[in-house]
């Protein structure tokens, strides 16, 4: 084979084996916008008919099961807190030998509004903990994440760090909750097409989609 042919290659796709969603543990952090990694998760779960229940081992929410085109599936919810969650996801990956390209990992993002998703291959943190801790412990920021929008603070003042932890493990409100089951259609649509035909073949379609423009066709 020449050069000339090796360049034309397809890449090979990236398709998820396990797919992680970061939060907190305990009942005070349930649907708070910082555990919408966890929202996601249950919300696959569901639709996917794979029971979740507490695995020691892997210190998370570990489920696993079939998609209806048979590829095989693991969905985990890490219980060690935002800070550790790479411990979990390593746990995982390392027991059933999937490399980190193959680990999806959904987490909020406050640069992105509500209503908006952002997939990619690779990257940093960009500040947020528990991705800090997912690169630490797989030893490399090439995996693909998902990012879910919880929007940021209204003024200025409730941007300093303080208000900002307020923030993001705060509540969602009345109008965002309703707006939610309809981001977490957009992301289990986006991950399902990451399945069938790679992560970036879904970037394409659903990176550049909002929730607000949807809705407002859907009006019409």
């Amino acid at each position: 084979m020449n050069k000339t042919q090796k360049s034309e290659t397809p890449a090979e796709l990236v398709i998820p084996q396990l797919i992680v969603g970061l939060g907190n543990p305990e009942p005070k952090y349930d649907r708070t916008r910082h555990n919408i990694g966890f929202n996601a998760v249950d919300a696959l779960a569901q639709s996917w008919q794979i029971s979740l229940s507490e695995n020691r081992k892997f210190q998370g929410i570990f489920g696993e099961g079939n998609r209806p085109r048979g590829q095989k599936i693991r969905l985990l919810k890490p219980l060690t807190y935002m800070n550790l969650s790479g411990q979990s996801i390593r746990a995982v990956a390392d027991w059933y030998k999937i490399p980190a390209e193959s680990v999806l990992v959904v987490y909020d993002d406050m640069d992105l509004p509500i209503g908006k998703i952002r997939m990619r291959l690779s990257g940093s943190a960009g500040g947020h903990n528990g991705m800090k801790s997912a690169i630490a412990h797989l030893g490399t920021d090439k995996f693909p994440r998902l990012r879910i929008g919880i929007g940021k603070p209204q003024n200025e003042v409730s941007q300093k760090e303080k208000n900002t932890i307020s923030f993001v493990l705060g509540k969602f409100s009345s109008e965002e909750t309703q707006l939610l089951e309809n981001v977490l259609k957009l992301v289990r649509e986006a991950v399902e097409l990451s399945l069938h035909q790679g992560v970036e073949k879904s970037m394409s379609l659903y990176n550049s989609r909002t929730i607000a423009a949807i809705n407002a066709e859907t009006k019409r």
